[in-house]
């Protein structure tokens, strides 16, 4: 198997395992770990001439969250 092929795959499932992980515990350093390891991946696709281009998007999801979650943590500090 060539070994682009499998850091590829593995740049995938730690991905999505960090993100999930992240999503449940709530853990910005997961989201921010599933982020740099979902850029390969969405570079690769932005190449594409299709409806794959919407891939290069995921990256986005867990800045996203990440956002959200200092917010919901600030706000309940403040009150």
């Amino acid at each position: 198997m060539n070994l682009i092929v499998v850091l590829w795959q593995a740049s995938l499932i730690i991905s999505f395992l960090t993100f999930f992980f992240g999503l449940f515990t709530k853990s910005k350093t997961s989201l921010l770990i599933s982020f740099f390891t979902s850029l390969p991946i969405a570079l690769y696709f932005l190449g594409a001439n299709n409806a794959f281009k919407l891939v290069a998007l995921f990256p986005v999801i867990p800045l996203v969250i990440m956002y959200l979650f200092h917010r919901y943590e600030r706000r309940r500090v403040e009150s």
